[in-house]
């Protein structure tokens, strides 16, 4: 297989393809949704580029490949893509994965009481952005209509929203930086 030419000079007059082949303008909504994932994974990228412990490493991880698979979601309205590669789709056990990390990462924390001002260590503080990022991303999703997203997407960026709160808790816990409470 040959090497992948990063520009294609299609996008030149402000245009991009979806993957069912429609062209539309790089302002839609539907690419503004996945252009707000790919945001929300590049944060998360450089959070793993942070001294983080294995277990936090590992779950970021599966949540920048299962948010590959939205935005290739969002970019495939008629589900053909989706349809014939596997990774191209959320797994059917994503969500309750998500619901897993979460309660077994707020075992270890103390009961939350108040709304918690972001920050902390460095990976805490990156975490909190990277969640107001997905919070973003889920408005976008979400603007674009019930019916036009499919419903796992939707629970999934909500989910991965907690997630990263949480995360951001244990991150700051396991630095014994103090939480502030507002």
């Amino acid at each position: 297989m040959g090497s992948v030419k990063i520009y294609t000079k299609t996008g030149d007059a402000g245009e991009t393809g979806l993957f069912d082949g429609a062209r539309v303008s790089k302002c839609d909504p539907r690419v503004d949704a996945y252009g707000e994932v790919d945001e929300l994974n590049a944060w998360l990228g450089l959070v793993r580029a942070e001294k983080l412990e294995a277990d936090l490493h590992a779950i970021l991880d599966t949540v920048q490949r299962d948010l590959f698979a939205v935005g290739a979601m969002l970019a495939d309205p008629r589900g053909r893509i989706a349809a014939r590669v596997e990774k191209a789709a959320l797994p059917a056990e994503a969500v309750p994965r998500l619901e897993a990390w979460i309660d077994e990462l707020e075992h270890d924390l103390p009961p939350l009481r108040r709304f918690v001002i972001a920050g902390g260590a460095r990976a805490g503080a990156l975490l909190h952005l990277a969640r107001a990022a997905c919070r973003r991303a889920e408005r976008r999703i979400v603007s674009l209509g019930a019916d036009a997203v499919d419903p796992v997407v939707l629970a999934y960026v909500n989910r991965v929203s907690d997630l990263l709160f949480v995360m951001a808790r244990t991150a700051n816990a396991r630095a014994g930086a103090p939480e502030v409470e507002w």
